[in-house]
């Protein structure tokens, strides 16, 4: 068993990152910019926004942290929003979801630039990914698409099942794994909660990305000898052996899964260090868009 240690990958990845900065700032153009949009208190919310802000600052991004309470309104929001795509200055806008019951996330999404959207959530960036057209690929299935090239995985011609369905994560990944590239070329099955019988299903997998969003839910006798197991989710459960009274795991129950793998990810320090990668290339891009001649 390999772990896919995206602490290392992603340190490698900023690496080359920084130096492109460098290089675009010499030439005499703008650093990206990168606006964070944080509302409400949520603990998980502000520790993601926290750690993007701080990836920036490593990167030589700038970046504007915006915060709001809960009780902001919906049209409050929408006009920050407004006033930002029209700021020449800034690259990419982010609002970190969830977002509370009073404000329609897809409205919020809709609502953001395309050409800034380095989330990869507009409806004009998804279409254009499943066309195949160039554009900003949503950051968690983008960073696992790097985790696979950066090891030299071979994916054609495996099967790999995506449990999860969101427009966030697990259609765009089913996507990406189907086309004609590399990594790419997978045969790919996406299971949801309607999946009949989904432990035989995920059992014919070469490759799982487990996108559900619960705890532990794939366990040791759902995964065959040698395969790869990608985990997605960021699960917070309680436990009484740290401070903060929780602690941080799967939608896989890594210690019995993992020795039955060829490759897994870990849980902190896997896919949620690459989603943060991509979202900087996805910014970076944006940059280099937006200041060219």
């Amino acid at each position: 068993m390999q772990l896919l240690d995206g602490k290392a990958v992603s340190a490698h990845i900023k690496e080359e990152i920084k130096k492109q900065v460098q290089e675009h700032t010499w030439a005499g153009k703008r650093a990206p910019h990168l606006v964070a949009i944080l509302v409400g208190e949520n603990p998980a919310s502000k520790a993601y926004v926290g750690s993007k802000v701080k990836t920036c600052a490593e990167l030589g991004f700038e970046s504007t942290l915006v915060t709001y309470t809960q009780d902001v309104t919906e049209q409050e929001l929408l006009e920050k929003i407004e006033y930002f795509n029209q700021n020449k200055e800034v690259d990419g806008i982010l609002v970190q979801l969830p977002l509370p019951a009073h404000i329609s996330e897809q409205k919020v999404i809709d609502t953001i630039l395309p050409s800034k959207d380095v989330d990869g959530f507009h409806p004009e960036n998804l279409g254009k990914m499943m066309l195949g057209q160039a554009s900003f690929v949503p950051a968690t299935p983008y960073g696992i698409m790097l985790m696979l090239q950066h090891y030299g995985i071979s994916t054609a011609g495996k099967h790999c099942v995506v449990i999860g369905r969101s427009n966030i994560v697990g259609t765009p990944m089913s996507l990406l794994l189907s086309r004609n590239t590399d990594p790419g070329n997978c045969t790919v099955t996406i299971c949801h909660s309607k999946t009949k019988d989904m432990a035989a299903i995920c059992r014919q997998a070469d490759i799982i990305v487990a996108a559900i969003g619960k705890p532990h839910f794939v366990t040791a006798d759902m995964v065959k000898d040698g395969a790869i197991v990608i985990d997605v989710g960021i699960n917070r459960i309680a436990s009484d052996a740290t401070k903060s009274g929780f602690r941080l795991t799967g939608d896989v129950d890594f210690e019995q899964v993992a020795p039955k793998c060829s490759y897994i990810t870990p849980v902190p320090g896997g896919v949620g260090l690459m989603t943060i990668c991509a979202l900087m290339k996805n910014t970076l891009l944006a940059n280099t868009l937006h200041t060219r001649p």
